[in-house]
């Protein structure tokens, strides 16, 4: 019999290629939706279950050998109570953890976290790398960064005082990009789109360490299959990318096929003035100029994880945008032509 999984927020980016993933190596795959008529990958078990309520988490967890709690609120815009996203977090995060200690048949739980967690520190300019060593500085975290936080220190301390010992991996993710699979769509992908439609009028000062979501879905099951993971977080990001090489990317393959990505930067003391009449722009006010610089080497060294070239990332990202027709090139209906690389 293979083993179950079972993965949270199954509708989401994230979730849908971590079940290609298992899938395509033999597990069989249950995952939760908050509606019955979400649909999935062929071959998976749905099951109803919210974050937010008790309900149905029991019967999720019923059987399985393990749990992939991928689900977690992300915010289009900075909320006017942190606790709006602070709460589900660190709330859902346990109860998926209660649940699986009380199945009495999960033995591993691999939760997804952010690099969120670990790099927030006073000073943007921090020229240090970051491992899993670090912490984010709660006191200098805005709402996001510090949900992921708090539900991650959240889960430690759950395990450290289970008198089951459910063992825990944490991975850490960057800026997920990649090809959407089926999502509706993906918060952590709006950088992309919105450069491509000038939603973005041009590049901020911001970085990025970004990862593929089909390399961050390798790196979810070698968490889940490797013995020396237990008890372990692990980075999963590349290096430090600042929008502006983002946007010269896009414009390199998209410019003169339809697109107009400008290259040029936004001053960070204009984002933060318009900030003051745009509600939207102030979720990346706390990014602005901040470095973003961690290391994947411990990943790397124990599970054997590795990354695509970041050009591959942005060009599928990009592709997949104008495939799913929520980036259109001017003067045209269909689909660019996808040019070789």
């Amino acid at each position: 019999m293979p083993q179950r999984v079972l993965v949270t927020g199954g509708t989401g980016f994230i979730a849908r290629h971590v079940t290609r993933e298992l899938q395509a190596h033999g597990y069989a795959v249950r995952a939760t939706v908050r509606s019955a008529t979400a649909a999935l990958a062929e071959g998976v078990e749905v099951v109803r279950a919210d974050l937010e309520s008790d309900d149905g988490w029991a019967e999720a967890v019923a059987g399985c050998d393990h749990v992939m709690h991928v689900a977690s609120p992300f915010p289009s815009s900075e909320p006017a109570d942190e606790n709006d996203l602070i709460r589900p977090a660190v709330d859902g995060t346990l109860r998926v953890l209660r649940a699986a200690e009380a199945s009495g048949t999960v033995k591993r739980v691999v939760l997804t976290s952010s690099i969120a967690a670990i790099r927030i520190r006073p000073d943007r300019a921090d020229p240090r790398v970051h491992t899993e060593a670090d912490w984010s500085d709660l006191d200098h975290c805005a709402a996001y960064a510090k949900s992921k936080t708090l539900a991650e220190r959240a889960a430690w301390d759950f395990v450290a005082e289970s008198p089951r010992r459910v063992e825990l991996v944490v991975v850490n993710p960057g800026s997920v990009l990649g090809p959407l699979d089926g999502a509706a769509t993906s918060k952590t992908v709006e950088v992309v789109r919105r450069l491509m439609t000038r939603e973005i009028p041009a590049p901020l000062r911001m970085a990025l360490a970004v990862v593929d979501v089909r390399d961050l879905a390798v790196g979810h099951r070698l968490a889940l299959e490797s013995p020396r993971a237990a008890g372990q977080r692990y980075i999963l990001a590349g290096g430090e990318t600042w929008m502006p090489e983002l946007a010269r990317l896009l414009a390199d393959e998209y410019n003169g096929r339809g697109f107009r990505v400008s290259t040029s930067t936004i001053p960070s003391g204009v984002v933060r003035f318009a900030a003051r009449f745009a509600s939207p722009l102030r979720v990346v006010l706390s990014l602005l100029d901040r470095r973003e610089l961690v290391t994947s080497a411990k990943a790397r060294a124990e599970l054997g994880w590795a990354m695509r070239p970041l050009r591959e990332t942005v060009v599928d990202t990009a592709d997949s945008l104008i495939a799913e027709g929520f980036v259109t090139p001017r003067g045209a209906r269909n689909q660019v032509p996808r040019r070789s690389r």
